[in-house]
């Protein structure tokens, strides 16, 4: 009687599992929005300077485009994969994120832009590898929570093994120097390692440390050291160190309630550095004003709220590797949203990170969408689990 009764249940489950697709439509809604009014801005920001330069007022808008192709080609490819299959395969992408950070460094592989030697570049192509290299190191960390989950709730030691792993990447990153990514990968980390189950009062003594090694970091170096005073007062060398953040102020200002009108900006015009890149949030301010800065800061938010109301549901579904992921995917657009857009208020110091799915930044939009894909395919195999569940219980009733 017993084996009759689970044989039907069993193959209803399969059922579900094999038919079903599920989209998180919100997601997906949110994520086009976002990108949209990113090209949108992208187009304004960059076409004084693409014109000047290339002679094709579209040029980067044209580059963008093909970027977020390639990045929706690659997030789809990312949702056909099981993220158990991406858990069994978390120790590889480690050393290959190791390998992209090595290699980087390598004169003639890694290609040196503004002072940073942070691009890879192989076959007359170049790809910022830290972009991706992040993602790796979170998916292994998500991975090494869940099997350890008891061993982190309980002692200081399987804290420390992943956080000693995040310090070596941020080496790897300051070895660039990537300051901002390496800051964004730490916070995301230790992020998922408390939501995984972490005691409080040993996250909280090891970011202590972590924020003194970074702040040590930051006054040791006088490249740093200038920015963070450039920062500090900005108005005191406008034409020096404090040019880029005293022309993004001056943007943001003109801005006002309403903005001076899309394509108004001054700013743009070969004053405001970087306007199309990581300043874009400041041309935006100007054109759009507090409007269109709201309206920004409501998508990201939104976008926020939806990734970790996915990882309230794996939770549910006792998904511990789903559920770390898609915070890691929230934790990670949320602090780099807050960075770029502090940078660009003057409230943070001047760091080289993209606004997510937005700036003018081909590895970086391709790695965002990538990401994009590995959240709904989480969301896929959740409403799997639990509907396949639910079927189970009417079965058993």
């Amino acid at each position: 009687m017993t084996e009759s009764l689970r044989t039907p249940m069993s193959f209803a489950r399969s059922s579900v599992r094999s038919r079903a697709i599920h989209i998180d439509s919100v997601i997906l809604a949110l994520t086009l929005a976002i990108l949209l009014f990113g090209l949108v801005m992208v187009t304004s920001a960059s076409v004084a300077i693409a014109g000047r330069d290339t002679g094709n007022p579209f040029y980067f808008l044209e580059r963008q485009l093909i970027a977020a192709a390639i990045g929706v080609a690659g997030a789809v490819l990312v949702f056909c994969v099981r993220c158990e299959r991406l858990q069994r395969l978390s120790h590889w992408l480690l050393l290959a994120a190791i390998a992209m950070l090595v290699l980087v460094l390598v004169p003639g592989l890694g290609e040196r832009v503004n002072g940073g030697r942070r691009w890879l570049h192989l076959g007359g192509l170049s790809f910022q590898v830290s972009e991706l290299a992040r993602v790796l190191v979170l998916i292994y960390i998500a991975g090494y929570a869940a099997r350890r989950r008891e061993e982190l709730r309980q002692s200081l030691t399987a804290l420390l093994k992943p956080l000693g792993l995040l310090t070596l990447f941020a080496a790897l990153l300051l070895a660039e120097p990537d300051f901002g990514s390496a800051a964004v990968l730490f916070a995301a980390g230790f992020g998922m390692l408390f939501l995984a189950g972490a005691r409080l009062r040993h996250v909280l003594g090891v970011m202590v440390v972590a924020v003194a090694a970074f702040t040590l970091l930051a006054v040791t170096s006088p490249y740093r050291l200038r920015r963070i005073t450039g920062f500090l007062d900005p108005w005191a060398s406008p034409y020096g160190s404090g040019f880029q953040l005293t022309q993004s102020l001056i943007a943001i200002g003109r801005g006002s309630w309403l903005g001076v009108g899309f394509g108004n900006s001054v700013q743009k015009l070969f004053y405001l550095p970087e306007a199309y890149t990581d300043f874009l949030f400041a041309v935006l301010a100007e054109e759009l004003g507090l409007a269109g800065v709201l309206a920004t800061i409501v998508l990201f938010v939104a976008l926020i709220w939806r990734a970790f109301h996915i990882a309230r549901l794996a939770a549910r579904a006792d998904l511990m590797f789903h559920q770390l992921l898609a915070a890691g995917f929230g934790l990670w657009i949320a602090m780099q949203a807050f960075i770029n857009i502090g940078v660009n208020m003057g409230v943070l110091p001047t760091k080289g990170l993209p606004l997510p799915l937005m700036s003018y930044g081909r590895s970086s939009l391709i790695v965002t969408l990538i990401w994009v894909g590995l959240l709904l395919r989480i969301y896929h195999e959740v409403m799997i689990e639990t509907r396949g569940a639910a079927v189970l219980r009417e079965g058993g009733a």
